[in-house]
């Protein structure tokens, strides 16, 4: 394990949660699962209680810690994509799989954890600033999944 990881809480499904981030995104892979030594509160003795994984070369663990705390936008994995095709390819695969779409490139996986899907191209212009960033930002704040088209029409003005 990492020195220093993120703990990601679940209710119960970490371990299908990892799957799928594994399976999504590149540089993602499962690794350990450990299993409850014990019967715990929201648990028994023998179920999988942390299943350490990797999102796009970010080490995590996934705690099945129960129902005692959710999920926030205050968290959130966020994935720079290439393109409109890149783009398209995480942001169905979260809403597609039971997920739901947010605004300005935020959704969520039906895990209820939060992800910015987000072009580098929208990145790109905000930090350039100034007038360019106005525009991009201002095309950004109409649309869930980032345009990447409308986001370099903006760009150019």
């Amino acid at each position: 394990m990492a020195k220093n990881t993120i703990c990601v809480w679940y209710d119960k499904d970490a371990e299908a949660a990892a799957r799928f981030y594994a399976e999504t995104f590149p540089d993602s892979a499962v690794g350990a699962i450990i299993r409850a030594p014990g019967n715990y509160p929201d648990g028994k003795q023998g179920d999988v209680l942390v299943v350490e994984f990797t999102v796009a070369g970010i080490p995590c663990i996934g705690l099945n810690g129960g129902t005692a705390f959710t999920h926030s936008e205050a968290f959130s994995f966020q994935i720079s994509t290439d393109d409109q095709e890149e783009t398209d390819r995480y942001w169905n695969a979260i809403v597609g799989n039971g997920g739901r779409e947010s605004n300005c490139g935020w959704c969520k996986d039906k895990w209820g954890v939060s992800w910015q899907i987000t072009p580098r191209v929208l990145t790109e212009a905000l930090a350039v600033g100034g007038d360019q960033a106005k525009r991009a930002f201002d095309a950004m704040m109409t649309m869930n999944k980032i345009d990447v088209g409308m986001i370099e029409a903006a760009r150019r003005g």
